[in-house]
């Protein structure tokens, strides 16, 4: 499982340490393995940049963990800026220290912007022809479904490609808008899907609404390409 706490928006929705549900069922649940990952790229901090992260592995036998701190340690360790910033992430500034308000007030504002983001592409999303965004309710990608013309489809099987790839493909060429096809994934056979990552930084509604205008004038299939599917 991933930690991602932070990037949970559904004001009905809380998050639930998937350790501390597993200790509160008891036997034999309380006995499964598991491994929670973290990494700096994601939540408010989006420092994807600087390669740090972490793994806490609960209840595995010890001669496995001993295999994986052995793997772990014939590679190199991450950059002294990503254990750093691990550092940072982990221990945050507590309530009365100098930096306290000042990261507290940074924080809310982008989780604030990443919420309101979100609401905004599903809004947009569903205001398309031919596409269908379920509430953003956490993380930073909006995952729509795709209703795709049959033709488009006997298309990219003609070229051995998957249609949501496909579809992904001709928007990049025509418009230089990039979406990861939901094949990647994995997903229900016969459905269609694209990713498309919200977590640019903190912006004005403004921009925000500016670039789903860009984004309605693109699904309207303003491109020849895509128009004739």
């Amino acid at each position: 499982m991933c930690v991602y706490q932070d990037n949970v928006y559904a004001p009905d929705m809380q998050f639930h340490s998937f350790k501390k549900v597993l200790m509160e069922m008891g036997e034999p649940y309380k006995k499964m393995e598991l491994v929670s990952l973290m990494s700096a790229s994601k939540g408010y901090m989006g420092e994807s940049g600087v390669r740090g992260g972490y793994a806490e592995i609960v209840n595995f036998c010890p001669d496995v963990k001993k295999m994986l701190f052995k793997f772990a340690s014939a590679t190199s360790c991450p950059n002294v800026l990503g254990q750093a910033t691990m550092y940072c992430i982990v221990n945050p500034p507590q309530e009365g220290e100098p930096s306290y308000d000042l990261f507290i007030k940074e924080k809310t504002a982008i989780l604030q912007s990443l919420k309101m983001r979100a609401l905004l592409v599903e809004e947009t999303f569903n205001g398309m022809k031919g596409i269908k965004c379920n509430a953003v309710a956490g993380a930073m990608y909006a995952f729509p479904r795709l209703t795709l013309p049959e033709k488009a489809i006997e298309k990219a099987k003609s070229l051995g490609q998957a249609p949501d790839f496909f579809y992904a493909m001709q928007l990049l060429e025509s418009t230089g808008i990039f979406v990861v096809p939901g094949s990647g994934f994995g997903q229900v056979p016969g459905t269609f899907h694209f990713s498309r990552l919200e977590a640019d930084p903190p912006i004005n509604a403004q921009h925000l609404l500016d670039e789903a205008a860009d984004w309605l004038k693109i699904m309207k299939i303003e491109a020849p390409e895509l128009a004739q599917f």
